[in-house]
């Protein structure tokens, strides 16, 4: 039975919510944050190769770095290797969303942590702490304990197991 009724999670999207209601206020979407997101992170990328990661169709593609390139978000230069193909870069500007939306999130978490006397703060603080490098160190190892458990979990839910009314 998880413990935590998720509210991890549920505090996450609430974060998530209010991060993309401010990005739409700046003019920039979920679909366009994570274009900018991939490109930042692999310069000189493809249209296809975004396509490909982020699983969309070749006109949302296009469209999407047509959109973004004219808010100056990302630059297109001509691929050497390929006449036909052109290299994403994301600009200045982009690398300034990227953090207005870390900014975004710390002013909503400061926000939420505010009411918390001090003491019961950094306790919470150094448990958060461990339980993230808890999650990295599983994900490096490539998430091979919670898989076993997820599909533990499976097994046990198909011979008649009651799932948790709140999963």
């Amino acid at each position: 039975m998880d413990q935590t009724e998720r509210k991890i999670t549920k505090i996450a999207r609430e974060v998530s919510k209010f991060t993309v209601q401010t990005m739409k206020e700046e003019g920039i979407g979920t679909a366009e944050f994570d274009f900018i997101h991939l490109v930042r992170h692999n310069p000189g990328i493809t249209q296809t190769q975004v396509r490909e990661q982020l699983q969309i169709d070749k006109g949302a593609a296009a469209r999407r770095a047509a959109s973004l390139e004219a808010k100056g978000y990302l630059v297109r230069k001509p691929n050497p290797k390929d006449g036909r193909s052109q290299l994403l870069y994301a600009t200045e500007q982009a690398e300034h969303l990227k953090n207005s939306k870390a900014r975004i999130e710390s002013v909503f978490y400061e926000w939420l942590l505010e009411e918390l006397p001090e003491k019961e703060k950094e306790q919470f603080l150094e448990t958060l702490d461990t339980l993230y490098w808890r999650s990295k160190r599983e994900r490096q190892a490539g998430f091979s304990t919670v898989t076993s458990r997820v599909k533990e979990r499976g097994a046990q839910t198909a011979e008649g197991e009651k799932v948790h009314p709140h999963a």
